[in-house]
């Protein structure tokens, strides 16, 4: 496999799972589409050990930062107002940082996908 030339690898923090789905997601589209999702997809985009550092910031500054990131406004906002769940909830999100991120990626793929196929 050729690394330099493979726009898949140019995201930082790929799970092999996202890297699959997303090979998997673009198999039939031609070099114009795929052109197309990477730079939509790579604006929506979220790398998991941002999600990361903006969990450990809940211990120290600001908790659900994460959240908000993530397109979850309502617990973003409990997180805030309650201190992380009396930071419960952000020990909880920084053991699951990665699986909050591949599922918000999932969904901005999917989009990216429709926006894709219906033309952009």
């Amino acid at each position: 496999m050729d690394w330099n030339n493979n726009p898949y690898m140019a995201y930082p923090g790929m799970s092999p799972e996202e890297y699959a789905f997303l090979q998997q997601g673009t198999a039939d589209m031609n070099e114009v589409q795929k052109g197309r999702f990477f730079m939509i997809y790579g604006t929506k985009r979220r790398n998991p050990q941002d999600l990361m550092l903006c969990t450990l910031l809940g211990f120290i500054w600001i908790s659900g930062v994460q959240r908000f990131l993530v397109g979850q406004v309502g617990m973003g906002l409990l997180y805030f107002f309650t201190g992380g769940l009396c930071f419960i909830g952000t020990i909880v999100d920084l053991v699951n940082y990665r699986s909050l991120a591949d599922d918000y990626n999932r969904k901005m793929a999917y989009e990216s996908f429709q926006i894709v196929k219906m033309g952009y």
